[in-house]
């Protein structure tokens, strides 16, 4: 199961999307900007996206689904047939290679799973201290790209947050975030990149639904023990 160690990345945070325009009369402090992409994900019921993740070395690729309020689901095409579901409750990964399903089950836990929600963002504010990376004029993606950005430092306020720094970088235009870097407390960079984004699609609750193949073995609680 070598693609595991990124699923111990999952609970702490996953994927974001958002939206702002400014208004050129307007003085916008990162923490006001970050209130308003709060506010912009608010008005999003749903949302289909490629991704792109990056955990050290681990790169997979997929397609992500959420529906409001907490249900997500990631399609991989690397490792191919690999597939995420969480509702809320719990959490399901299947791993075709090992023919296994490793299900936990999350509970309250699990609440800031899933940050792509006007709750979600609303964590993020609470636990992490906004500032603009340059100020809130687009720059490059990175170095030597055409693609333009507004990027936002987010500094963690206690120890405890899995991520010593996050970078949303948000796309001026379509107002939606277009990458997300965390910097965990051992140093790892971990990035998700969202492309061909679909919102207000219309996705029913049945896609959120997964068939497990009957072969596979079941394993349950593996990222962390029920409390009780």
């Amino acid at each position: 199961m070598k693609n595991c160690r990124f699923l111990l990345f999952f609970p702490c945070f996953f994927v974001f999307f958002a939206g702002f325009s400014l208004n050129a009369q307007e003085i916008v402090t990162a923490g006001r900007y970050l209130e308003m992409v709060s506010e912009r994900y608010g008005s999003i019921r749903d949302y289909e996206a490629r991704i792109a993740i990056q955990n050290g070395t681990i790169q997979m690729y997929g397609n992500v689904s959420h529906l409001g309020p907490s249900f997500l689901r990631i399609d991989f095409t690397s490792p191919a047939e690999q597939v995420i579901v969480y509702n809320g409750e719990s959490l399901m990964v299947y791993l075709p290679g090992d023919r296994a399903i490793l299900n936990q089950n999350v509970g309250s836990q699990g609440e800031g799973a899933n940050l792509a929600t006007s709750r979600g963002l609303t964590l993020l504010r609470r636990n992490y201290i906004p500032a603009f990376v340059v100020g809130p004029e687009p720059i490059p993606l990175e170095e030597g790209s055409g693609e333009r950005v507004v990027k936002l430092r987010l500094a963690r306020r206690s120890a405890s947050e899995g991520f010593r720094e996050i970078i949303l970088d948000v796309d001026p235009e379509t107002r939606l975030i277009r990458r997300v870097t965390g910097r965990t407390v051992n140093e790892t960079i971990v990035r998700f990149d969202f492309s061909n984004i679909r919102i207000n699609q219309g996705i029913p609750e049945q896609r959120f639904v997964f068939d497990a193949p009957p072969a596979a073995n079941m394993f349950n609680n593996f990222l962390f023990k029920d409390s009780e």
